[in-house]
């Protein structure tokens, strides 16, 4: 398997409902057999609804602000901050900022799953199914 570099206009952008959009970066779909990455863009007042995931996950916020709920605590989050997530821990972010907030996420694995809190459903990161629920303002 050889290096791989990626540029923003090569990667087909997917749409995640209320406006949020993420780039898939690299994962299983792009050979990489130990972590998944990407972006999501919210736009302001927009969030993700409270999930877990069956693996360790790392968020960096590269540009913007917001909330990032980690079980019951809530933590502001700007530009540069970073937060670490055990599998299984419920967690949400949301834009609490009057500009998008882009944050740059990575998986420690590439068979991803996310199970929404409230209902208990799971699905595998980034399919049909987990592109368009659990959307929350």
């Amino acid at each position: 398997m050889r290096a791989k570099a990626l540029n923003p206009e090569d990667i087909e952008e997917v749409t995640r409902g209320s406006g949020i959009t993420s780039l898939p970066l690299f994962g299983e779909w792009s050979g990489a057999g130990q972590f998944t990455t990407g972006m999501t863009v919210f736009p302001p007042g927009k969030g993700i609804a409270m999930h877990h995931h069956n693996v360790e996950e790392t968020v960096v916020v590269v540009d913007g602000s917001g909330v990032a709920v980690i079980d019951d605590e809530e933590l502001e989050v700007g530009q540069y901050s970073a937060t670490w997530i055990p599998p299984n821990v419920p967690h949400r972010f949301y834009n609490s900022g009057d500009k998008p907030m882009r944050i740059l996420w990575v998986y420690g694995g590439v068979e991803v799953t996310r199970t929404l809190t409230d209902s208990g459903e799971t699905f595998v990161h980034m399919s049909e199914s987990d592109r368009q629920v659990g959307q929350e303002n």
